[in-house]
């Protein structure tokens, strides 16, 4: 399965308008699909390198509007579509965390997402969820988004080809790494706060959504 959407990634990096199936990975992405578009942006900076920053500004324009989608879900369909997307992402268990997460810390755990792979449609359909502020939402995702498709824009444009080998040959372990990543990126928002160890441990233990 796992190589198969792989593949087709590719295929679409080779489509001559893949500028826009690169638009409607970001969207989708961030709102309910489960696979980033980092590889497809990956390979279309590596085949157009002088164009790395335009994609990755339509990446990251895309990944905030369909973070809006993810929002609006959370916000007025969470009980009619929100629990069974989270349910078929396998990210159930994690959302009363990103809730308390969201509430505590807000607009920096967006922020710091950036820099971590932890789902984003996992955030997107939370601050729906528990109602925050829409502005602030629309720019801490905007810097987080910016930060991400960027970073990826400046690798590939600097490593180019050994990557993608790489890749091809070793998209297993690349997944067991990724997943890995993502475990230590929750670990990591556990400890965010300034010292809040508080808050940081109620969020931790969270098992089930509060009331608002």
């Amino acid at each position: 399965m796992l190589r198969k959407l792989y593949d087709w990634t590719l295929e679409k990096a080779a489509h001559p308008h893949a500028a826009w199936w690169l638009a409607v990975f970001a969207f989708v992405e961030a709102s309910f699909f489960p696979v980033p578009p980092h590889p497809l942006l990956g390979l279309m900076c590596l085949a157009e390198p002088k164009k790395a920053i335009r994609f990755a500004a339509i990446a990251t324009v895309a990944s905030v509007a369909g973070g809006l989608l993810g929002y609006a879900i959370g916000w007025g369909l969470y009980d009619t579509v929100g629990q069974d997307l989270l349910r078929w992402l396998g990210l159930s268990e994690s959302f009363p965390q990103a809730a308390c997460y969201l509430r505590e810390y807000g607009v920096e755990i967006l922020i710091v997402k950036g820099a971590t792979p932890i789902p984003f449609k996992l955030l997107t359909i939370t601050a729906g969820f528990i109602g925050m502020a829409l502005v602030p939402f629309i720019l801490a995702s905007l810097l987080s988004r910016a930060i991400s498709f960027m970073i990826v824009g400046v690798l590939f444009r600097v490593f180019g080809a050994p990557i993608k080998r790489f890749i091809d040959k070793y998209l297993g372990l690349v997944t067991i790494g990724f997943v890995a990543i993502v475990v230590a990126g929750f670990l990591a928002l556990t400890f965010l706060g300034g010292g809040d160890g508080e808050a940081s441990e109620k969020c931790a233990a969270a098992t089930q959504i509060e009331a608002s």
